[in-house]
């Protein structure tokens, strides 16, 4: 177990039987990509970006094609009431088809995550929210745009085009710099 890849430590700790071996892998993932994933019901289509680095990840479900990206915290956020003593808002998220979580998002709660969502980079998301929305901020949301994709497409840039692109804006940057300090 000690070679293994990311993904198969990944199959090891969220689909197998044997709890010995599961508990390994999960040891493993936190020591070598700072992330913790359990989810007693994850389809195996769903992905994790960057090796779901420090990422935790406690979640009731996770639907088909779901990609979430690095320091992301999907869990509880449940609360005692010490009149009632009894704990409330008990329950952790489910998100549905073809969600994507970016980065540093948070999802905490009972909450649902509707079809064909994005969580947008750091937001804070402790109420449900409605299928085919943008999620941004704290508990905000949108109607997504259905002409784009956000954050994630199957058919991704290559990195290597992306840095191309990068270094013609860095050398772009650096000009137009040059000409302002030479003033």
């Amino acid at each position: 177990m000690e070679e293994m890849t990311f993904e198969e430590l990944l199959k090891i700790n969220c689909f197998s039987a044997d709890p010995a071996e599961k508990a390994k892998a999960a040891n493993l993932l936190e020591q070598r990509y700072c992330c913790e994933i359990r989810c007693p019901d994850m389809d195996k289509s769903a992905l994790f970006a960057h090796h779901a680095r420090g990422c935790t990840i406690v979640a009731a479900k996770i639907c088909r094609n779901v990609v979430i990206y690095q320091n992301v915290t999907i869990g509880s956020n449940m609360r005692y009431n010490k009149i009632h003593k009894q704990w409330e808002n008990v329950g952790s998220p489910i998100l549905s088809e073809n969600v994507i979580v970016a980065d540093g998002a948070k999802i905490l709660g009972p909450v649902i995550i509707g079809k064909d969502t994005v969580i947008g980079a750091g937001a804070i998301i402790t109420k449900s929210i409605p299928a085919n929305s943008v999620a941004f901020g704290v508990n905000q949301y949108k109607p997504k745009d259905p002409d784009y994709d956000l954050v994630f497409n199957p058919d991704m840039l290559p990195g290597e085009e992306i840095m191309k692109v990068d270094q013609k804006r860095v050398d772009e940057f650096n000009k137009a710099r040059e000409l302002t300090v030479g003033r």
